[in-house]
């Protein structure tokens, strides 16, 4: 329930308060804030974790139908997140002889790798060439999730294959979310379609994830798992492919045109 009242407001701030035109230089500058934050932020976990233990860490007391081309890019969306970011973490901590130290540092050197990468994509998305900006997302998702399924239990390839996943969400957020999010702004109701649209991610997280669990039971590795997200690419690259061919999707900001 948190994860759907944080993610519905979120996306409906941004989509509602950013501009069309520099949507994906928007999205860039704020990849590359929380991949700085993401710096910091595992390092400081794993020493929690190693030293106070899991409670000091994780406990804290105290207008749908113009939604439906965005709910069918989320659920497809889902599944390869379900792959690439819901089992990988746990294929990764596994590789690393579960070590939180170990899975921290990984996790902070995966963030440093990816800072900048997404200004540079979403300046392009913004000079029209948004086309161009979907077969980058599509070539890095798939190189990614095969280098990942090859890193069962294999510490240095694993830590190579998380370093290199660092580049997914510079070239993830700034493709898929300025499609969304101009989307969403231009719709009856900006709430309204970031609810459907949550539902949709909702739905493909968790048909992926089963999938994934499926795959694992009949006795494949746990690596195997990534492999779900190869199911919603597919769906996700045609359906952002036809958005960025209309007019709206090839449309030039006036600093970058």
């Amino acid at each position: 329930m948190g994860e759907t009242l944080y993610w519905t407001t979120y996306h409906a701030y941004y989509a509602a308060l950013g501009d069309e035109e520099d949507r994906g230089q928007q999205i860039g500058v704020r990849e590359a804030a929380v991949a700085l934050v993401g710096i910091g932020a595992p390092l400081l976990t794993a020493w929690g974790l190693m030293t106070l233990g899991p409670s000091w860490a994780f406990s804290a007391p105290s207008a749908f139908p113009s939604a439906w081309p965005a709910v069918l890019m989320f659920a497809a969306d889902g599944a390869l997140q379900a792959g690439l970011f819901l089992v990988w973490p746990l294929v990764l901590f596994k590789a690393l002889g579960e070590n939180f130290t170990a899975y921290g540092g990984a996790m902070a050197v995966a963030a440093l790798a990816g800072a900048a990468c997404g200004l540079w994509l979403g300046r392009t998305i913004d000079m029209g060439h948004g086309v161009r900006a979907v077969w980058v997302f599509a070539g890095m998702v798939l190189l990614v999730a095969l280098f990942r399924i090859a890193s069962q239990d294999n510490p240095y390839l694993a830590i190579a294959a998380n370093t290199l996943g660092a580049l997914l969400p510079a070239v993830y957020a700034p493709t898929l979310m300025t499609a969304i999010y101009n989307q969403a702004k231009s719709s009856p109701c900006v709430m309204r379609f970031n609810i459907a649209t949550e539902g949709g991610a909702d739905i493909g997280s968790a048909s992926g994830c089963i999938a994934a669990a499926g795959i694992i039971a009949i006795g494949a590795p746990a690596s195997a798992g990534v492999g779900v997200a190869l199911i919603g690419l597919p769906f996700l690259v045609a359906l952002l492919w036809r958005y960025y061919r209309t007019p709206r999707g090839r449309r030039v900001s006036p600093d970058t045109g």
